[in-house]
């Protein structure tokens, strides 16, 4: 039995959330936290903060704002770093996990063979295509988990890089990470997670999980968008060259030769995104002293109670895991998912209704399209009842 305190209702979170109701005062039952989460008012007033009276820029000014800022900017990264267990030389700011990836993707030395699964993001794909990688795919389980039996035989000598997902976007399936670890290593690949669904649902310790790369965003982390981070072993900082350039990550500049500052500034050209850091850094503060473990037990509860009632309804499709991480994907026989999206927006519920950026799994499914409802640490039973509500009138409009 688990030992996390006990989380309080999940309405007292709402309070923390002004995105989560509407202009007239009515709540906004929001479940598309898979795809953007809301942002708590604590990282709302810090964003405010940074962009108005802290305001300045970072590592160039001799003023005292300036160095007041670079200090906040860095303690970010001490922030994020402790926040998934890594080391504060090892964590790079990025826009998000798309780029994160595409750091990788373009900067790391050995390319060759790349393997990654049938339900990845398309952001976990496309870098490696346009980065001239060989691309391998393994194939997924009848419950939508990665198929690492699979992955055993199809990995090779000429594999050089892993890279899965860590939570399924779509299915909410989780990565048996530490089998994925060995499987990698054994054929001397390193592999990279896409943690985007992970990091706001379960406790990640990247040293204890054994991956070479990590790469999530953080406005899936009820941070603001346009700020993410790649943590990376040191060792393969060191050795990657940059993949862009411009200020703040050179040593030394002339028009003969250019030096690089060492890693993390060395991935970090031009002037930072440092409001956003700062709020990822307050996010990562809040998410953490909630409890990823007390957040991860009650967004199953609300997964287990909702594809229940889904498997109650004979015209219900589910897909995925029954112990899936915060995430329902489900097909409604004879009525498109963006029409149930369409009547369920008229409710005052928010799902996402689509191929989610991730085309290759819906043709593995035989589907254009599902519908997916996903939690945040604010979802509560009123926002199944009213999700189950949008159904059943749904389905009365459509006969």
């Amino acid at each position: 039995m688990s030992t996390a305190p006990a989380l309080k209702a999940a309405v007292d979170f709402k309070a923390d959330f002004p995105g989560l109701l509407n202009a007239d005062g009515s709540r906004w039952h929001y479940l598309d936290s898979g795809a953007t989460a809301q942002k708590p008012q604590a990282v709302i007033d810090a964003v405010s903060k940074a962009i108005g009276a802290d305001y300045a820029t970072v590592h160039r000014g001799v003023y005292t704002r300036s160095a007041e800022m670079t200090l906040g900017y860095e303690a970010a990264r001490r922030r994020v770093a402790a926040f998934i267990g890594g080391r504060e030389d090892e964590v790079i700011f990025t826009r998000g996990a798309t780029e994160a990836i595409n750091l990788v993707a373009y900067s790391y030395p050995d390319k060759g063979r790349v393997l990654l699964s049938e339900l990845e993001h398309h952001s976990n794909i496309v870098p490696w295509q346009l980065a001239g990688w060989q691309v391998d795919v393994c194939p997924i389980t009848t419950d939508g988990r990665i198929d690492l039996d699979a992955a055993e035989q199809l990995l090779t000598s000429e594999h050089k890089m892993v890279a899965f997902a860590h939570v399924s976007n779509v299915l909410g399936s989780v990565l048996d990470v530490e089998r994925a670890v060995e499987l990698a290593h054994s054929v001397g690949a390193k592999l990279l997670l896409d943690g985007c669904q992970a990091v706001p649902r379960m406790a990640v310790d990247v040293a204890a999980l054994g991956c070479d790369f990590y790469a999530f965003s953080g406005h899936k982390l009820y941070g603001p968008t346009g700020i993410g981070a790649l943590w990376a072993r040191a060792e393969w900082l060191d050795r990657m060259p940059p993949w862009q350039g411009g200020g703040a990550m050179i040593e030394k500049v002339t028009f003969e030769k250019t030096t690089f500052a060492p890693p993390p500034q060395r991935f970090e050209a031009g002037t930072p995104a440092i409001v956003e850091a700062i709020g990822l850094g307050v996010a990562c503060d809040y998410v953490a002293t909630l409890g990823l473990q007390t957040i991860h037990e009650h967004e199953a509860r609300l997964v287990k109670q909702l594809r229940e009632a889904l498997r109650g309804m004979n015209d219900v499709r589910l897909f995925g895991p029954e112990d899936s991480a915060g995430i329902v994907s489900f097909e409604l026989e004879g009525i498109h998912p963006h029409d149930l999206g369409t009547i369920l927006d008229e409710e005052n519920v928010a799902i996402r209704a689509g191929h989610h950026c991730a085309q290759p799994l819906m043709e593995r499914l035989g589907v254009p399209a599902t519908a997916r409802a996903s939690f945040g640490l604010y979802s509560d039973e009123s926002d199944l009842a009213a999700l189950l509500r949008g159904i059943e009138r749904t389905k009365r409009i459509f006969g």
